[in-house]
């Protein structure tokens, strides 16, 4: 994962690679830029540590990693600690010591610093204006932007949008291109190669490498289109109503194309394994593909663990044709929205997991892998293999959807499990 190095005597961080050779008695390292920022220290003018991947070492506590996909889903956005702890299930207090203990910040801290990196990202690359860079970021107010930008960068967002390269600033016919960072290596055509086999026809589509889906922004349709970009990031770009709150859009779009995962620990512990080992030489890039809706995918596993490739498709075709909500002019097989659990409700094979979601009696987001697992096993309908397959492209880092006992792989089941499953990645890793 990315260590970021910090310099004692200048207060500056840098990412690594970056140029500069300070004394290594002066240098303090941290796993998270939130974390350096916390301390005291301003980012690095020459290596830019806002423009690389920030993720969450992958062998922090389950709770920690559990909060930190709240909070890049929005949980503090409008509310507090207290609310973010009693989500999960623990104390205010428990939780910050937690933070602490493990990524070196607080979770409002840790929210604050992505808000004001991704902020810097779009002062760098597109042509929004200062109000819709900070809307777009998250902050609630303009007074809010541009206290935190002076306190992480020590620059007002003019001025950080007066610096930036010609290089940086992306172009595109219609909507906002933005890069989508990662920490190589990433095997994008392994990726795309899952998302194009296990499409949800209507909703989504991979053509020539570029994956695209629709999506709802406050009930407002969009499309989203993700593809290559460079040796250290993908591309993104973003057909929105509007660009309040679209780091959250970013965020989510990174986590399904499996960028917000750190997997050095995974294939560290799995090299050793004599079938697993092999397979991490072969394609070091893989990364546990991941979900844009909780629901949509409980529903695509469930239809696809009980009926053939085609007969799937035509399932889930079908679903969203009669329905969704039809989106017309969008082109690449795109049709309509996903719909929602309320709608399904007396769908077949899915009746039972639309009713329960849509009664509240399950929820997809909160609540430990380990439990969502046994929940959805519960559910009439819903199979081992489906259960973790849900667990497992929802953020669980030990599911294990294929059949055999797998003990020995614990607790990085899930990467196992996708390199196992790439011969038949169009069967859902059956």
């Amino acid at each position: 994962m990315t260590t970021y190095s910090a310099v004692r005597t200048t207060g500056i961080y840098c990412r690594p690679g970056c140029g500069a050779k300070p004394l290594a008695e002066n240098v303090q390292t941290f796993e998270l830029a939130a974390a350096a920022e916390a301390a005291g220290f301003r980012a690095c003018l020459r290596c830019r540590p806002y423009r690389v991947a920030g993720t969450v070492a992958d062998e922090a506590p389950e709770l920690v990693c559990r909060a930190v996909q709240l909070i890049i889903a929005g949980v503090l956005d409008a509310a507090g600690e207290a609310a973010l702890a009693a989500r999960i299930g623990v104390s205010a207090r428990h939780l910050r010591r937690m933070f602490h203990e493990h990524l070196g910040v607080t979770p409002d801290q840790f929210a604050r610093s992505r808000r004001a990196h991704f902020a810097r990202r779009l002062l760098d690359d597109s042509d929004l204006g200062i109000a819709e860079v900070a809307f777009a970021s998250g902050f609630g107010s303009l007074r809010q932007f541009n206290r935190a930008m002076r306190e992480i960068f020590r620059a007002a967002p003019k001025e950080l949008r007066d610096r930036r390269r010609k290089a940086d600033r992306l172009t595109a016919d219609g909507g906002l291109v933005l890069r989508l960072p990662f920490t190589p290596p990433y095997d994008w055509e392994a990726m795309s190669a899952f998302l194009k086999a296990n499409a949800i026809p209507g909703v989504e589509s991979v053509e020539d490498g570029i994956y695209r889906r629709t999506i709802t922004l406050d009930g407002e349709p969009g499309l989203l289109e993700i593809g290559p970009g460079g040796p250290d990031h993908l591309l993104l770009q973003a057909h929105l109503p509007f660009w309040e709150g679209v780091i959250h859009v970013v965020d989510r779009a990174a986590r399904l194309v499996g960028l917000e995962t750190d997997t050095s620990t995974a294939r560290q512990f799995l090299s050793t394994d004599p079938e697993i080992g092999p397979r991490l030489i072969e394609r070091p890039g893989l990364r546990v593909p991941g979900a844009w809706g909780p629901f949509e995918v409980a529903v695509q596993a469930v239809v696809r663990d009980q009926l053939p490739a085609d007969e799937a498709d035509d399932v889930l075709r079908k679903i969203v044709e009669v329905y969704g909500v039809a989106v017309p002019g969008l082109g690449f097989g795109l049709t309509h929205l996903f719909p929602g659990a309320e709608a399904l409700r007396g769908v077949e094979p899915v009746a039972e997991l639309a009713r329960e979601v849509a009664e509240g009696n399950l929820e997809l987001e909160c609540g430990s892998p380990e439990e969502l697992g046994r929940r959805l096993e519960q559910v009439a309908g819903v199979s081992r293999r489906a259960a973790q397959l849900v667990v497992m492209r929802l953020g669980g880092r030990d599911a294990w959807p294929l059949e055999g006992d797998a003990g020995h792989l614990s607790p990085w089941r899930s990467l196992a499990a996708f390199h196992l499953g790439q011969g038949v990645v169009g069967a859902g890793l059956q």
